[in-house]
């Protein structure tokens, strides 16, 4: 998960850069305008991937957001998802706020990766509405990943 974001049965928990107060971005809310509670400065969207903790926020995100989520099924052995990662970042950091890229660690949450049939890894997945709208499997550049996920959305 990235330093600045975690998350609850309700939302994100995202850090406000000017003031340093934590605020909740709804799931239902993901690509709206928010402001911070405190200082009233406009937050910004995670512009990096979060690593899921639980297959429970796995399934509040997936099934909530308002805006499609780009799941890497990933484990820390596999040599072409170490290789993903950096394009992963440039994606989430280009598509903030329109796009969620979240990281799912295949040997933590076995049960995830059973439940989708995940068979080899890096594995990309969109999920949009609630269910999962396409998939593909290998690395690839960010460019190559933004138009597979602006295909399927």
């Amino acid at each position: 998960m990235t330093a600045d974001t975690a998350l609850d049965d309700r939302g994100l928990i995202v850090t406000c850069d000017t003031c340093g107060q934590k605020n909740r971005m709804l799931y239902e809310r993901l690509g709206h305008s928010v402001r911070c509670a405190r200082c009233k400065a406009e937050l910004s969207a995670p512009a990096a991937p979060i690593e899921l903790a639980s297959s429970a926020d796995f399934d509040r995100l997936t099934g909530r957001a308002s805006i499609p989520i780009v799941v890497d099924y990933w484990a820390p052995w596999c040599g072409p998802c170490r290789m993903v990662a950096p394009e992963l970042e440039k994606v989430a950091k280009r598509h903030a706020g329109q796009w969620l890229v979240v990281k799912v660690n295949t040997d933590a949450l076995a049960d995830l990766g059973e439940r989708f049939g995940i068979r080899s890894i890096p594995m990309l997945a969109v999920f949009s509405g609630g269910r999962e709208v396409t998939r593909t499997v290998g690395a690839r550049p960010a460019e190559d990943i933004e138009r597979f996920v602006a295909s399927a959305t």
